[in-house]
């Protein structure tokens, strides 16, 4: 397929369980012009057989990539979208497709991007979530549970018609540096966490939430990648002072002089 702004979107399924579902998914990834899949944890599929259900679709079959864990297929994205059925109690930006694939769109032109799908059963689990930059639900009925591709194609279905308009859209306003990539905010919160442990933060309030909560308004500033890396220099600072301190007092180092 012609090379276009869509071949910076990536479908990201999380640990698919029924290959007619890959197999699906690949279809509509064809129809709407996006090439590239990635797999985490993947049910054991036969590449053949997927033309049975997505005819002619071997160049997006021949490009799928498999993944042991969900960080390395998102490590390169600057944008993750999570798409799920359910609203969650921490406050993740919230949109609907035309408005996730508009937003997408403009990430796209400083790298690539994601739209993140669970599994059948109970779809995306918190700890995939909390990858997720934005929280992507599909309008429908009080039956809210639909089947992966068709998940797919209604969020591809956004992104490939108004990437149609893409070169006539207004440029986003130029920033200091490009977005951060997901291992980026990992990173980022690995550090934090380690931080605000070292500072007994968590002695009366639960690891889980909190970062949960710091995550989901790091996500919804939208920091670029200096600000980012700006807040994790906070939180290292506070570890090398911790450091500095314990070994003064234990007499490794000499105090510093009081000004």
């Amino acid at each position: 397929m012609a090379e276009s702004i869509l071949s910076r979107a990536h479908v990201v399924l999380y640990e698919p369980q029924l290959p007619v579902n890959i197999a699906a998914t690949v279809r509509a990834m064809k129809n709407m012009g996006v090439s590239s899949l990635r797999l985490v944890r993947p049910c054991e599929y036969d590449p053949n057989l997927i033309e049975v259900v997505a005819h002619d679709t071997r160049d997006v079959v021949e490009r799928i990539q498999h993944f042991d864990d969900l960080d390395a297929a998102l490590a390169d994205c600057v944008r993750v979208a999570g798409f799920a059925g359910k609203r969650r109690a921490a406050k993740w930006k919230l949109l609907e497709p035309r408005a996730a694939a508009q937003e997408l769109l403009g990430y796209m032109e400083s790298g690539p991007v994601a739209l993140l799908f669970g599994r059948e059963d109970h779809g995306l689990p918190n700890e995939a979530l909390d990858r997720a930059h934005l929280t992507v639900t599909i309008p429908t009925t009080e039956h809210s549970s639909l089947n992966i591709a068709q998940a797919v194609l209604v969020g591809l279905y956004e992104l490939h018609t108004q990437a149609g308009d893409a070169t006539r859209r207004l440029a986003r306003p130029r920033k200091h540096a490009p977005p951060p990539t997901a291992e980026a905010y990992e990173r980022t919160y690995a550090d934090t966490h380690r931080a605000l442990e070292a500072i007994n933060f968590f002695r009366t309030r639960n690891p889980e939430l909190v970062m949960r909560s710091v995550r989901s308004l790091l996500y919804r500033a939208e920091p670029d990648g200096r600000e980012l890396d700006l807040v994790r220099c906070v939180s290292l600072e506070i570890l090398r002072t911790i450091d500095r301190v314990r070994k003064e007092a234990r007499g490794e180092l000499p105090s510093a002089p009081v000004t």
